[in-house]
Parts: structure tokens; C-alpha cells; sequence
């Protein structure tokens, strides 16, 4: 489609860019500054509008370079929630006090656009872009308390990993370019297929892979989540957790199964990439799991955590088969609402209490006990027991892996990791309902912050007993 026609396909895109500019041109107006934050998110429930009246579309925008279709459309949603909640409640809290607001919610919206953009990408260049509008104002927002030093730590480290994998991407994208002589997928899944060279395509494989691993922080590319998600602002924090791995996910998907597998759903060329991918599952899983068990800072627990989450969901992409894609997209979606959930409990804690480790959480759940009760059901998600989403996720994920008859100790490895996952997340809720607090006044729970942990808890619920709804939603989103 040409560009001037592909217009009418991209108006969310469109006007998200047009509220990214309001927002920047209302904080140069002293009498209209203050409603920034309301132009911002305006901005995004219009976006959800065009988005809805936009479903169902499968359009090549572009001249081919970026493609409307259900498949992207669903990831775009989980952007647009985990961006309204990110903004509405970073407006409540305490260590955003001294940041400079507009700047952040501009820096969020323009996060918000690189995130679509990467769930829609069909071209290399605008894969490399979409990765590249999203990594750039997220190492300016983990940096964004300038005079917190972790801050400027987690900010300076992002860069460094960041701009080091996406060399190593921009690599293999260079060797794909080389041996089919096309930057788009479908043509360069076309010209994979007379490839006599293998070791070139493994080679093209790891150096995606290593663009796309930072993306979702897999093993051995997750070096800067812990130190970035410990200090970042934590509303950053949790957008981080939540929207670029969903994003990295959808372009890791989009990418392998239009580049590296044929039409008859078998890797291409012969190379089978589907093992490295069961391989680096495991050791990612297993490795966040065990990190985990031993932090005491609940950011960094939570940091590991969101790595072993990663390798539960490449635990699903071993397997070559539509039920893979609608697994990761099921999972994704649960890991949505607990993830989140669980960072607004955070904020809540630091908040209120000034706690960041496991320790300073004693006693809250008698102090508070409607946000006790609420982190439980999230720790319990998390964990994947039911009756919870976490649990109705994983579940989908190890189907398919059994179902595909090849990696049964793949679903052994996940199973043992999940069991190791309770004794951390549950560390959690022993310190909020096993100990006594050293100051027993009751903490206020009230505000957006407990309205957001509770609206995030619901689902987080609901969605392990009545789920049918999202899957029919998922099925009708799965074609690219």
C-alpha cells in the first residue's frame, strides 16, 4: 500500500505522536501546565479508540514495511494499559516528586509509539527503529532522578548493554541482508530457502537474538535488569517489566516465524534453531529463579523474577505451531495485570513506608490488611498456583510443550522452577503476615495507587477461573 493510502490504517500511531506534541507545547504554557498529565492520558484513551475501530484490519502499510493486522493490534493494547496506569499513577508517587513530569510523561508516550511501532514492524529498518525509539527515552527515564545516584547507575548501565546488542543485532541484520539481498521479512524468508551456507544462518540467528534477548532480558543478555530495575523510578520499573518484554515477544515472534520457518511450519533451510531456543529457555528460567532466591531487595527479586518469566514463555517458542504463539500471547496477557500489579504494591510500600527490602515489608499486611490480602492473590499469580491467571498461563505454555512431543525435559525444567518460584514470592507475604510490625498504626490504603493495585488484581484472579473471553480474543489475533 502506498504511503499517502496507508494514512487511514495509522491514525492511532498518528495521534499518539500528536499528543506527544501537545504534551511537550502545554508544559511551555505556565496557566496550562498542570493538565498535562490529563492531555497525556486523553491521548492514549483516544488512541484506544481509533485502535478498536481499527480491529480486525490486515493491511501492508508503507510500501510493506509495517503491517495493521489483529496480531499487532492485541500487543498494542497491553502498551496502551500498562502506559495509562504508568502515567496516572506516577503522578502519586513519592520519588517522582523532584522529576520534571511533562518531560517523563512525553519521554512514556514516545515509549508508548516505539512499542507499536516494534509490534508492527515487517522491514528490518523499521524493526531497528521501533527498538531504537523505545530503548533511547527509556535510558533517559531510568536516569530521570538526577541526583539519585542508582538512578544514574541504572541509566549509564542500560545505555551500555543497550547500544552494545543492538550492535550485535544490526550485525546479523547485515549477514540476513547479505545472503538473500532483501530487508523484508517475507522477502527474506523467500531468499533463506535456497541458503547452502547453514553456519552463516546460525550465525545471523545468535546475533538477532542477541537484540531481541536484551529486549525480553533473556540469558545471556539480561546483565542490566536487575541493576536498572533497582534504580529506576518504580512506576518506570514496572512499565519496563511489562511493555518492552511484551513488544520484544511480539517482534521475536513476527520475526522467527516469517523469517526463519517456511510455510509448512519447519525451520528454514534445515537449521534448527528451535533447540537453541529450548536451550536458552531453560538456562534463562533457571537462572532467574536461583538469583532470586537470593535478594533481599524486592526490586531486584522482582527484576530475576521478570527474566525467569522471560524463559517461561521461550519455553512455548521451541515448539513450532500456532498454539506456541497463542501461549506466549495468553501468558503475556496474565503477566500483564500480576506483574504490575505487584510493582503498584511496591510503590505503595516505599511510599508509606520507605521499604525496599523484604525486611521493611514486616507487618504490612496487619498495618494494611485489604493491600495484604490483594498481594497475596498477586504472589500467588506470580507463582503460577491456582486459581489464578499465573497459573491458567502456564498452564497453555506447558500444553504446548508436551503437545509438541520433543522438549518433555523442557516441561520438567519449568515445573522445578516454578516450585522454586513460590519460596521467593512467598518471602513476601511471610514478612507481611508472620511478623509483627514495629509500629502498629494502621497505613492509610486509599488513593489511585490502591484503586490500580486492586483493578490489576481483579484480572489477576477472575482470569484464572473464567478465561474463554481472552482466549476467543487471542484466536481471532494470532495471523500475522
Amino acid at each position: 500500500m502506498s504511503n499517502f493510502s496507508s494514512i487511514a490504517f495509522y491514525l492511532p500511531e498518528l495521534l499518539l505522536v500528536l499528543t506527544i506534541l501537545a504534551v511537550i507545547v502545554v508544559d511551555l504554557i505556565p496557566g496550562l501546565k498542570r493538565f498535562n498529565w490529563i492531555i497525556a492520558l486523553a491521548g492514549i484513551i483516544f488512541t484506544g479508540i481509533l485502535l478498536y475501530g481499527d480491529y480486525g484490519v490486515s493491511e501492508s502499510l508503507y510500501m510493506g514495511t509495517i503491517a495493521a493486522d489483529p496480531f499487532a493490534h492485541y500487543f498494542k493494547w497491553i502498551f496502551l494499559i500498562a502506559g495509562f496506569f504508568t502515567i496516572l499513577v506516577s503522578r502519586h508517587t513519592h520519588s517522582l516528586r523532584d522529576a520534571d513530569l511533562p518531560e517523563y510523561n512525553a519521554l512514556l508516550l514516545i515509549v508508548v509509539f516505539g512499542l507499536f511501532l516494534m509490534a508492527s514492524a515487517t522491514n528490518l529498518v523499521t524493526v531497528y527503529l521501533g527498538i531504537e525509539t523505545v530503548s533511547l527515552p527509556s535510558y533517559i527515564l531510568a536516569g530521570i532522578l538526577k541526583n539519585d545516584r542508582k538512578s544514574n547507575e541504572a541509566s549509564l548501565k542500560y545505555v551500555i548493554f543497550g547500544a552494545f546488542s543492538s550492535g550485535l543485532m544490526i550485525y546479523g541484520f547485515s549477514w540476513l541482508y547479505g545472503l538473500t539481498g532483501s530487508m523484508s521479512l517475507s522477502g527474506i524468508q523467500q531468499g533463506l530457502a535456497g541458503v547452502q551456507e547453514p553456519l552463516a544462518l546460525y550465525m545471523a540467528i545468535l546475533l538477532v537474538l542477541a537484540g531481541f534477548g536484551y529486549k525480553i532480558s533473556m540469558v545471556p543478555f539480561h546483565f542490566w535488569t536487575p541493576d536498572v530495575y533497582e534504580g529506576s523510578p518504580t512506576p518506570v520499573t514496572g512499565f519496563l517489566s511489562v511493555a518492552p518484554k511484551a513488544a520484544g515477544f511480539a517482534v521475536l515472534m513476527r520475526f522467527f516465524y516469517s523469517v526463519f520457518t517456511t510455510g509448512s511450519m519447519t525451520p528454514v533451510a534445515g537449521v534448527d534453531w528451535l533447540t537453541l531456543i529450548a536451550l536458552l529457555s531453560a538456562v534463562t528460567m533457571t537462572f532467574g529463579n536461583l538469583i532470586a532466591l537470593q535478594q533481599d531487595n524486592v526490586k531486584r527479586m522482582l527484576a530475576f523474577s521478570s527474566i525467569a518469566h522471560a524463559g517461561y514463555m521461550l519455553m512455548a517458542l521451541s515448539i513450532l505451531s500456532p498454539d506456541a504463539i497463542r501461549a506466549v500471547m495468553i501468558y503475556l496477557t496474565m503477566y500483564l495485570f500480576m506483574n504490575m500489579g505487584a510493582f503498584f504494591m511496591v510503590i505503595f510500600a516505599e511510599n508509606q513506608l520507605d521499604a525496599h527490602t523484604v525486611e521493611d515489608w514486616k507487618g504490612l499486611g496487619r498495618k494494611a490488611p485489604f493491600l495484604g490480602a490483594l498481594t497475596v492473590i498477586l504472589m500467588m499469580s506470580l507463582t503460577g498456583l491456582p486459581p489464578s491467571a499465573g497459573f491458567v498461563g502456564k498452564l497453555y505454555l506447558f500444553a504446548v510443550v508436551i503437545a509438541g512431543k520433543k522438549f518433555y525435559w523442557l516441561a520438567i525444567v519449568g515445573v522445578l522452577n516454578s516450585v522454586v518460584s513460590l519460596f521467593y514470592y512467598f518471602r513476601i507475604v511471610k514478612a507481611m503476615w508472620l511478623f509483627n510490625p514495629a509500629d502498629t498504626k494502621p497505613v492509610k490504603a486509599g488513593g489511585v495507587i490502591t484503586l490500580s493495585i486492586l483493578l490489576f488484581t481483579i484480572p489477576a484472579l477472575l482470569l484464572g477461573i473464567y478465561w474463554t473471553p481472552i482466549i476467543n480474543l487471542i484466536d481471532k489475533s494470532i495471523g500475522f
